[in-house]
């Protein structure tokens, strides 16, 4: 390259990030205001209700949770949340809890606790879905003397989890996939048009240093205005119908605590930006069996699992497009879809399938029996 050159690429550079960072600073201080809110919340008494337990350092960006109401002998669970959301909303509440229902149920749960990486830590697909998450089937087996685990993930943890079970079909039990992508490509849903449309540069230069939280809360709120704007107003209009004892009046509580758990995102580190959005969304990989976790190609063909798929037939965020496919096309020969409707009372109904009263009533029970084994 010629000095000319190399000073034409300084400056597109410098432009580039004059440009970018900007944006990130803003959406910095929208994540401490963010936090903010989240303390006021914690101060009026909305703040989470969470099972006892203790934390296990795994290793860097993952600790487990372990519950010593758990007992020491019932079958392992391992609850993977999305990873760049507070684990607590797996045990909200008393009322909503997954982690609570799972001990009623016999089951040991260990609960996945994301932690925030250095910004320039390079960890990105592989890292996540096998490095840290097989470290915490390590630790569960240390722990129970069990070398395999039920899994259940949500969201992008659930993406996660399908990939780890995938990968090491022999040391997963069972997999429980809650409104998880697994289809990426035009089959996304509202997520796609955007990832679409944004150059791959601008992709590279944003994922510099890590992506806020702040990001991903406002590229969802401009990608499905519908659920993550409009339903969640009217979600708190009918929790505040339902007070006064005219119907469960833990509604508004539960509104108000998700909101809560809704300000606590972290930054996600670059490397997994960019694998999400390159080898997901943009090649759609998994779907394809050809995503390369630790020099293995895993796909639907090699998820061979128990797996109980739960999907929310009009939702835009995780549409069925994205979900049933690739349950219909998993090689396990045992499989059982569930549909969730929603629920009152959970402000943003992609999370409702572990917040929500109507899904610990009617779907938890099923899911909790899929993931013992038999007698």
């Amino acid at each position: 390259m010629s000095h000319s050159q190399a000073n034409r690429y300084r400056l597109a550079h410098t432009r580039e990030v004059t440009v970018i960072d900007p944006a990130k600073a803003a959406l910095e201080i929208l994540d401490a205001a963010r936090r903010r809110t989240g303390r006021r919340l914690d101060e009026a008494g909305y703040g989470p209700r969470t099972t006892p337990s203790t934390a296990i350092d795994v290793a860097p960006g993952v600790r487990l949770r372990t519950y010593p109401a758990a007992g020491g002998d019932g079958p392992p669970v391992l609850l993977v949340p999305a990873p760049i959301k507070r684990s607590y909303l797996w045990d909200l509440e008393p009322d909503a809890s997954v982690v609570g229902r799972a001990i009623s149920h016999g089951l040991r749960p260990f609960l996945v606790e994301w932690t925030e990486q250095p910004e320039d830590a390079d960890v990105g697909l592989t890292h996540y879905a096998d490095t840290l998450l097989g470290a915490c089937l390590d630790t569960v087996t240390a722990r129970t003397g069990s070398t395999t685990a039920a899994v259940a993930g949500h969201s992008l943890g659930g993406t996660l989890a399908a990939i780890l079970a995938a990968r090491r079909p022999e040391r997963v039990a069972a997999l429980v996939l809650l409104e998880a992508p697994l289809r990426f490509g035009a089959a996304a849903g509202s997520f796609a048009p955007l990832v679409a449309a944004t150059p791959a540069a601008t992709l590279e230069t944003f994922a510099r240093g890590g992506v806020p939280g702040a990001f991903l809360d406002q590229v969802s709120a401009l990608a499905a205005p519908r659920e993550f704007t409009l339903e969640r107003r009217l979600d708190l209009l009918r929790s505040i119908s339902r007070l006064g004892g005219l119907a469960d009046t833990g509604t508004l509580r539960t509104h108000l605590r998700v909101l809560r758990w809704a300000s606590d995102e972290f930054r996600m580190p670059g490397a997994l930006f960019r694998d999400v959005v390159e080898r997901l969304y943009r090649d759609d990989a998994f779907a394809g069996g050809t995503l390369e976790i630790a020099g293995e190609r895993v796909g639907p063909a090699t998820l061979r699992a128990p797996l109980t798929t739960v999907f929310a037939p009009r939702s835009a965020v995780i549409p069925p497009s994205s979900v049933v496919p690739v349950h219909e096309a998993a090689a396990s020969p045992d499989k059982l879809l569930l549909e969730y409707g929603g629920d009152i009372g959970v402000a943003l109904q992609h999370v409702g399938v572990l917040v929500g009263r109507t899904a610990h009533r009617d779907l938890w029970p099923r899911i909790l029996d899929r993931m013992t084994p038999p007698a």
